[in-house]
């Protein structure tokens, strides 16, 4: 179980002084839940996604994974815990090959064949990719298939895709719609996506609005979904 609690954070800006981000958030995600976490855009979802992973660190509040303290962990510490994270903008490695990542990722010796088949759960030709480097030549779509590639890899507890249709085409969207599913129902994993997708919000468990920092609503998709859908919380968006 994740449990933020009292989150804030804040950055201080040459011009307008300090401004907060998030503001005093309270959330709890149970295990194997998916949770999709959506609102207006600047609402402060990444950045909150970046806290939970590990990559910010709240300027107060407390994060809890499965009653651990983990709010000063490094990224790293918290993937050893079994938390995994997908960036809206992958990283390139030169000097790695997409196998030696995938086997980084499972934290074990794979061979050729075991890392070819998770290319090809995220819909990519194991041939063509698997001794490619993760570096410029590849598109921002071929790194997302790739980092997500990593994610099942590595078998994380909980999984945090920030975006993860940026840059992905229909059919590789269709995909990934599954792979969600599987993480989730397979794998036993709690999911945390944020998106604007319809197709993403509703196979959720349960929906997530943020907005200006703050927590506007949550509760079960189908409660919260049709309202998304006829626009009447876009007032709520624009306050």
């Amino acid at each position: 179980m994740l449990e933020l609690k009292n989150i804030t954070f804040r950055v201080s800006d040459e011009t307008a002084g300090e401004k907060t981000i998030i503001k005093d958030i309270n959330l709890t995600i149970e295990d194997n839940q998916f949770v999709a976490i959506t609102g207006p855009n600047g609402g402060g979802k990444s950045t909150l996604a970046r806290i939970i992973a590990g990559i910010e660190k709240p300027t107060s509040g407390q994060i809890l994974y499965n009653g651990t303290d983990i709010t000063n962990m490094s990224i790293t510490e918290r993937a050893k815990l079994g938390i995994g994270f997908a960036f809206q903008q992958p990283v390139r490695f030169k000097g790695i090959t997409v196998k030696d990542l995938i086997t980084l990722a499972a934290g074990e010796k794979l061979s050729t064949s075991s890392a070819c088949e998770y290319l090809s759960e995220v819909g990519l030709c194991a041939r063509d990719y698997i001794n490619r480097e993760v570096n410029a030549s590849l598109s921002g779509g071929e790194l997302k298939r790739i980092e997500i590639a990593t994610i099942l890899a590595r078998k994380s507890k909980l999984s945090v895709f920030d975006e993860p249709e940026a840059g992905i085409d229909l059919w590789s969207f269709g995909n990934l719609i599954r792979i969600f599913e599987r993480i989730h129902t397979e794998q036993q994993g709690t999911v945390i996506i944020i998106s604007h997708q319809e197709r993403i919000l509703n196979i959720a468990d349960r929906i997530v609005v943020i907005a200006d920092g703050s927590v506007l609503t949550e509760d079960a998709s189908a409660k919260i979904l049709p309202k998304i859908l006829d626009r009447t919380m876009e007032c709520h968006y624009q306050k």
